[in-house]
């Protein structure tokens, strides 16, 4: 009742006589509200109604991907839709120039470029301009103060210049000062100086960095050891943490894992993590998801076994789209995680069977997925999962070198225990028809899941 209100007397709805003969004036903007609410979920109709409607059916836009930034900056974004909770600002705040021929999509970032553009850096001329950054992020932190989550690309410009890095903090600053409720924020190509404008953050829950990256650096400054500090004292109510581009080292994850106690999931895609970060690990007492995405190289010197430590709690460890060839840095990746119960590895290089060997230590394994691990003959995985006496889920897909003609007696017998079994290794496989008549499938016994 006080925020219908409050939107009422900010938007003067009841000031606008559209049509003498229109009845619906007898119905408060409460009622109308309510009726608005029970109709579809595509209210945009409403608005060409009257003005009325149009005002009324802003009122009623919680989220918004915005597209244009001066529909934000000059005050209209605000204006027309005060109770916005999620903002993503990402697709404006890199202005497409208008003979743009090439998309450039990382991610969830999508870049439009001009046949002329260099390689591995956006121009600067096609930057969203700092002031133009702030006077936008104010009036957003001025008019939402509601908001809940704010998805935005860092467009500073690179410079040393403390006025200048002064001046672009501004904007960020005054969303995290005055929108007291957020708790989910992305920055994209964010540095140490944008961790440092948004630490009175203090309630986000959910945080996605992503500092320098293939393709869409804007300047040479990323995520260090510095930004990570001041990022873990800042920010200690964090749930889940993805940091992409990152390069930090070990100092900057023992922070995150001794300030930020709540932290459950914790993602790192595309690290440039100096050696030994993997024993810092042991810092996050509650963390029960690790994930690794992109990574080059998992940990080139992680130190002595007896120095790693372990993750009390962890529950799950997916690797995707990273080469574990680093034999010494996966055995102490898998050290760490020796409790993890879930283990997933998806289109993974270097992923041969002396390598997966090194699986065994995790010895509470109960579920296992495998997808696009070419390198991995059927004879490494049994030998593997044939220690894990607790594994009741077993999923293996597209990996070409594990064959139906080579399951032994062994491997089949622990197949008729699992609770969950998903075999596809490659199109050739004829193991869910050789099932048929053993059971699996019917209600109260164990079933096979096909693709």
């Amino acid at each position: 009742m006080q925020l219908i209100k409050m939107g009422e007397e900010g938007l003067n709805l009841k000031n606008d006589q559209d049509s003498e003969n229109d009845l619906t004036l007898l119905l408060s903007n409460e009622i109308l509200l309510r009726i608005f609410n029970r109709l579809s979920q595509n209210p945009f109709p409403l608005s060409l109604v009257c003005r009325r409607w149009l005002r009324l059916q802003g009122l009623l836009r919680h989220s918004i991907k915005l597209h244009d930034w001066s529909f934000l900056e000059q005050g209209h974004m605000t204006s027309r839709f005060p109770k916005l909770t999620h903002v993503d600002l990402v697709p404006a705040s890199i202005p497409s120039p208008q003979n743009a021929c090439i998309l450039l999509t990382q991610d969830s970032l999508t870049v439009a470029l001009n046949s002329d553009s260099e390689e591995q850096f956006i121009p600067y001329e096609q930057q969203l301009a700092p002031s133009s950054l702030d006077r936008g992020l104010k009036l957003l932190a001025q008019g939402c103060p509601g908001l809940q989550k704010l998805c935005i690309v860092d467009a500073r410009r690179p410079t040393r210049s403390t006025e200048h890095i002064e001046d672009h903090e501004t904007g960020l600053a005054c969303v995290a000062e005055k929108c007291t409720m957020l708790q989910e924020l992305e920055l994209h190509q964010c540095s140490d100086e944008s961790l440092k404008a948004i630490s009175a953050c203090k309630n986000v829950q959910i945080l996605r960095l992503v500092g320098v990256g293939d393709g869409f650096s804007f300047h040479q400054y990323g995520i260090s050891d510095i930004g990570l500090t001041i990022l873990a004292r800042s920010c200690s109510r964090l749930v889940k943490l993805e940091l992409s581009g990152c390069q930090g080292s070990y100092d900057g994850i023992a922070a995150i894992g001794q300030c930020c106690v709540m932290l459950e999931e914790l993602t790192l895609s595309k690290h440039g993590l100096d050696q030994g970060w993997t024993a810092a690990l042991s810092f996050c007492s509650n963390l029960k998801t690790l994930r690794l995405q992109s990574c080059g190289i998992i940990d080139p010197d992680p130190g002595p076994v007896e120095h790693l430590g372990c993750c009390p709690a962890i529950e799950k460890l997916q690797i995707q789209r990273c080469n574990v060839r680093d034999k010494q840095g996966f055995a102490a990746l898998l050290e760490v995680c020796g409790s993890v119960r879930e283990l997933e590895f998806q289109d993974c290089w270097g992923l041969e069977d002396d390598i997966f060997s090194l699986a065994i230590n995790c010895r509470r394994v109960k579920c296992v997925s495998l997808e696009g691990c070419s390198l991995l003959t059927t004879g490494g995985l049994e030998a593997v999962v044939l220690t894990w006496k607790d594994l009741q889920r077993l999923r293996v897909v597209s990996c070409n070198n594990i064959r139906d003609t080579e399951i032994s007696p062994s491997l089949a017998s622990l197949f008729s225990v699992l609770k969950e079994l998903k075999w596809r290794p490659d199109t050739k496989s004829f193991l869910e028809a050789s099932l048929i008549g053993t059971g699996m499938g019917q209600k109260g016994g164990r079933f096979f899941k096909g693709v």
